[in-house]
C-alpha cells in the first residue's frame, strides 16, 4: 500500500541546539529504561525500544522512554498501547511488529502513520497543545492496518496495539508480549508488558446519543464512484458507519436532503423530489429506505434527519434538487426566501409524506429532526422562531434540535434540544436547561476539543466532562469531509487536513477518518475520543454520582484535569471496585 505522506521523508522546521539538549535532559530518566538494541555486527547500540500508553503520541523526534507498561482493562472493554521504536543508527531500518496471541483476548497492531501539519491551531498556548517544539512538521495519526516499513535514521515511529476483552474474560494479570523484527534479517527483539484484566464488566453506554456527520458525496468524489447506482459506494459507505457505531457514535445521520449552501452536480440527496408540474412533487423513498436498512443492519436504532432550512441564519430554504436530462438543478433559486410562497407550498406535500414513512418504518419514536444548523443572534433568533411556528403548525409531531448557542433559544424554549457550543455550555448549565453539546472548528485555546495538536489526555478527557456536566449528547459536523471546504472537490485528507481553508478550520476538525484502498483508516484521535465514551460508560456502569470527590476537579470545559496521570489514577480508583450489578 502507498502510504502516501506517511513514508515521504521531508525536512520538519528545525529545533533549535538548546531546545533540543533540553528535551534530551528532560527524557534522560526515561531513555535509561529503555531496551536497546545493537543491530548485526555494529559496534554500539543505536535502536531503543519501548512502550507507551494511549495517551501520549509519538513523533518522528520524541526520544526513548520506559520499556515498563502496566495495562488495565475493563472487561467487556477496550485498550490499547504503544510499541515503539527510535532509530539513531546512520542508515535506514526495516521494522515490523506485532503482538503475541492473547487467550480470549482479540488484539489489533496497526502501524502509526505520519501526515504533515503545517500550522498549529490558532489561538492556542504552548502548553495547551501537543507537539510544541515539534510541530509544525509531522504529526502522527492515521492507523494502517499493515505493519512492515522502513523508517529513517534519527527517527521514532510507533505501533499502536488495540486490546478488545470480552465480558466473561478471567480476571487478574497476564503477562504479553510485543515483538520487534529489525533489519532485513528480521533480527527478533521482545517487549513484555503486563495486562491487568479487572472484575469491573463495562455495561454499554444509555442515554447518551452521539452523532458524527458524514459526507455521501465526499465518498463518490474520493474513490470516484458513481452515485447511489453504485454498488461500490454502498459497500464503502457501509463500512465506514459500521466504523462508527464501533467506535461509539450510536446516532446515524440521513441525508434525505442535501445539505449544502454551495451547488453540487452530484448532490448526496437519497430522497427523489419530481415535479410533474409546476409547484406539485412527488417523492420517491426507495434510496432512503434502502439506507435505512442497511443502517439497522450494522446496528444502529437511532437516526438523524435532514434539517429543514439551509444553515446560518434560517435565512433561506433547503437547497433541494431533481434530475433535468440527467442533470441535478435546484427545485428554487439559492436566494428564496424562508417562509416564501413556494417553500411553504413544498413543506406542505413533503411533510405529510414524510411522517408517514416514518410511521411506516416504525423510525418516528427513534428519530432527531433539525430545523437549522448554528443560528445567531438578532434576525436569526427572529428568523428560527418563525419557522418554528410553520413547524408546529405544520408537522406538530416534530421535535428538533440544534446547534445553536445564543442560550435564548432555551430560554424561549424555541427548540427541544438545544446543542451550544462547549465553550457556550456554561449559560446552559447555569439555567438548568437540559442540552447536548458541540464542538466545530472551535473553540481552541484550553477548550475541549480535538484537532491534531490536541493533546490525546486533553480528547480522552471528552467522556470525563459530558459525563460530569451533564451533557445529554454529543454532535459533531466532521466525520469524513474529504472536500475543499464549500467545493464540489475531493483532497487528500493524508496532506491536507483543514478543507484548505488554515486558520478558520484547525487540522484534523473535518474528518475522524481516513479513506483507506477499500475501506476506512481509523485516525489516534478517533480511536481516544472512542475510549472517552467508554470512560463515560464506566462511570455510568460504576453509578458514579456527579458530585463525587474523584470527579470534583472537573469545573468547566475549559477547566478541567488534562495529565494522562489524572485519567490513569481516577480510572484505576473505579476498576479496582466490582461493577454494580443490580438494576
Amino acid at each position: 500500500m502507498n502510504f502516501r505522506c506517511s513514508f515521504i521523508y521531508f525536512r520538519i522546521q528545525c529545533l533549535s541546539l538548546a531546545y533540543v539538549c533540553l528535551l534530551a535532559f528532560t527524557n534522560s530518566s526515561r531513555a535509561d529504561k529503555a531496551i536497546q538494541v545493537k543491530l548485526g555486527k555494529e559496534e554500539k547500540p543505536a535502536i531503543s525500544l519501548w512502550l507507551e500508553s494511549s495517551l501520549h503520541r509519538v513523533f518522528p523526534q520524541t526520544p526513548p522512554g520506559s520499556s515498563s507498561l502496566s495495562v488495565l482493562a475493563p472487561r467487556n472493554g477496550v485498550a490499547s498501547f504503544q510499541a515503539c521504536l527510535r532509530n539513531d543508527r546512520d542508515y535506514s531500518l526495516a521494522i515490523d511488529g506485532k503482538l503475541d496471541p492473547v487467550d480470549g483476548v482479540k488484539t489489533q497492531t496497526r502501524l502509526v502513520g505520519l501526515v504533515p501539519m503545517p500550522h498549529l491551531s490558532p489561538g492556542t498556548a504552548p502548553e495547551e497543545l501537543d507537539g510544541a517544539g515539534l510541530l509544525p512538521g509531522l504529526v502522527p495519526d492515521p492507523l494502517y492496518p499493515e505493519t512492515k516499513t522502513r523508517i529513517g535514521s534519527q527517527e521514532s515511529r510507533s505501533y499502536w496495539i488495540t486490546l478488545r476483552i470480552p465480558a466473561d474474560a478471567k480476571p487478574g494479570k497476564r503477562e504479553l508480549k510485543f515483538r520487534f523484527y529489525l533489519g532485513d534479517d528480521r533480527q527478533e527483539v521482545e517487549l513484555p508488558i503486563t495486562l491487568n484484566i479487572s472484575e469491573f464488566v463495562v455495561q454499554p453506554r444509555h442515554d447518551f446519543p452521539v452523532t458524527h456527520w458524514w459526507r455521501g458525496e465526499a465518498t463518490w468524489d474520493y474513490y470516484k464512484t458513481g452515485m447511489f447506482e453504485d454498488d461500490r459506494w454502498w459497500k464503502l459507505t457501509h463500512d465506514q458507519l459500521k466504523d462508527m457505531l464501533e467506535h461509539g457514535s450510536n446516532v446515524v445521520y440521513v441525508p434525505m436532503f442535501f445539505d449544502r449552501r454551495e451547488t453540487f452536480k452530484r448532490p448526496c440527496q437519497l430522497l427523489v423530489i419530481n415535479e410533474p408540474s409546476p409547484g406539485r412533487y412527488e417523492f420517491d423513498w426507495s434510496k432512503v429506505k434502502r439506507f435505512v436498512d442497511m443502517c439497522r443492519e450494522i446496528g444502529f436504532d437511532q437516526f438523524e434527519w435532514s434539517h429543514m432550512w439551509i444553515y446560518w441564519g434560517v435565512e433561506n430554504p433547503m437547497r433541494l434538487y431533481k434530475k433535468v436530462d440527467g442533470a441535478y438543478v435546484m427545485l428554487w433559486p439559492p436566494d428564496t426566501k424562508a417562509l416564501s410562497e413556494v417553500y411553504v407550498n413544498f413543506l406542505k406535500q413533503f411533510l405529510p409524506q414524510f411522517h408517514d414513512f416514518l410511521e411506516k418504518e416504525n423510525l418516528l419514536d427513534n428519530s432527531y429532526f433539525h430545523l437549522s444548523d448554528e443560528p445567531g443572534t438578532g434576525q436569526h433568533l427572529a428568523n428560527y422562531k418563525a419557522a418554528r411556528k410553520l413547524l408546529k403548525e405544520l408537522a406538530p409531531w416534530m421535535k428538533v434540535m440544534d446547534a445553536l448557542s445564543d442560550v435564548q433559544y432555551g430560554r424561549q424554549g424555541l427548540t427541544d434540544i438545544p446543542i451550544p457550543m462547549v465553550s457556550a455550555a456554561q449559560a446552559y448549565i447555569d439555567a438548568k436547561i437540559p442540552h447536548w453539546v458541540y464542538f466545530c472548528c472551535s473553540p481552541t485555546g484550553p477548550w475541549l476539543n480535538r484537532f491534531m495538536d490536541t493533546p490525546l489526555a486533553k480528547i480522552r478527557m471528552s467522556g470525563w466532562l459530558f459525563y460530569k456536566l451533564r451533557a445529554r449528547g454529543f454532535l459533531h459536523w466532521g466525520f469524513n469531509y474529504w472536500h475543499a471546504m464549500e467545493q464540489e472537490r475531493a483532497i487528500d485528507p493524508f496532506t491536507e487536513a483543514s478543507g484548505e481553508l488554515w486558520p478558520n478550520i484547525p487540522y484534523g476538525d473535518p474528518f475522524m477518518i481516513y479513506p483507506g484502498p477499500d475501506g476506512p483508516i481509523d485516525s489516534i484521535r478517533w480511536e481516544v475520543f472512542a475510549e472517552s465514551l467508554q470512560d463515560y460508560a464506566i462511570l455510568q456502569t460504576a453509578r458514579v454520582s456527579r458530585g463525587d470527590d474523584k470527579l470534583s476537579s472537573i469545573k468547566s470545559y475549559k477547566d478541567f484535569p488534562k495529565s494522562a496521570d489524572w485519567i490513569t489514577s481516577t480510572l484505576t480508583k473505579i476498576l479496582e471496585q466490582p461493577a454494580p450489578t443490580s438494576p
